[in-house]
């Protein structure tokens, strides 16, 4: 038995939903929560009004967003110590494709926050998915000339801070090699070897686990902050996955994730390494590693 004309035009687009979703929250979590959201509009949708399905689920999961960012900010504004976007399991083919591993990377994400959740939302359906200014312009209650304009603003903004270049998926495995290495032995030159002067360190706990409060900058700081953690990195087990269309390390305690540890790499050298441990943000890695064991 087939399913109905609005339930396969939803699961058709679901991925690019979820996309969407993920790259304006920067969490898995509540990203799934706005696809439960769309679904629940489109189901009273009657599609005859509906000229162009995939636009118009568009639309309500950028407004679902939209709403859902703007409680986030709320809450983020009293978050302890650093935030960082939820780790997201991607696929070996995510990384082949470099633009799109860029989008949803770590520092693609982290970027993504300084923006306005108006201007996120059209920066994301403009330059990651490419969409037309009029169908951006119904998404955000917008006129097609304010996009235009909220577009090249924000195109500008994240120009001025994104990654420095493309970086390939053998250069990053190398990196993450390399720095697997270095972590495991406790090799301070190996690490210094590794990492870019002016690497930048992060950590999220989110005031459950311990982590940095602040993030750690330089090369030296770092290695070493890297060097005294080796005796409870070595009591964990460490290995290599895809996170945010990245190579990553995930360490775990007792089976159970505990820690992971994204890159950002430019020019061969490690330039930010982003540590989260907050429970919540695993939770969702934790059942998707689980499902594929």
């Amino acid at each position: 038995m087939s399913a109905d004309p609005g339930t396969e035009a939803f699961v058709t687009h679901r991925n690019l939903l979820f996309t969407v979703a993920y790259e304006m929250l920067g969490s898995a979590a509540d990203a799934e929560d706005v696809l439960q959201e769309t679904w629940l509009r489109w189901a009273d949708i009657d599609l005859e009004t509906v000229r162009d399905q995939r636009a118009y689920l568009v639309r309500i999961a950028t407004r679902q967003s939209l709403n859902r960012l703007r409680t986030l900010g709320r809450r983020k504004e009293s978050y302890v110590g650093s935030w960082l976007p939820e780790p997201l399991l991607t696929t070996p083919d995510v990384a082949d494709d470099v633009e799109l591993a860029e989008n949803v990377s770590m520092a693609m994400l982290l970027v993504l926050e300084t923006l306005a959740p108006t201007e996120r939302a059209v920066f994301v359906l403009r330059e990651v998915f490419d969409l037309a200014y009029d169908e951006i312009a119904e998404a955000v209650d917008k006129s097609p000339a304010a996009v235009r304009q909220i577009a090249h603003r924000a195109r500008v903004h994240v120009a001025a801070r994104r990654p420095r270049g493309v970086v390939s998926p053998a250069e990053a495995r190398g990196a993450l090699e390399a720095f697997q290495r270095a972590v495991e032995t406790g090799d301070m030159q190996s690490l210094l070897d590794i990492l870019a002067p002016d690497v930048v360190l992060m950590g999220d706990g989110g005031g459950v686990k311990q982590a940095l409060l602040r993030p750690v900058t330089g090369a030296g700081k770092v290695a070493r902050l890297l060097v005294t953690r080796k005796v409870r990195i070595a009591a964990m087990s460490i290995q290599p996955a895809e996170v945010n269309g990245y190579p990553a390390l995930v360490l775990r305690l007792d089976g159970e994730i505990d820690t992971v540890v994204a890159l950002r790499i430019d020019d061969g050298l490690i330039t930010g390494l982003y540590a989260v441990r907050n429970p919540e943000k695993l939770s969702h890695m934790q059942r998707e590693t689980a499902l594929h064991r």
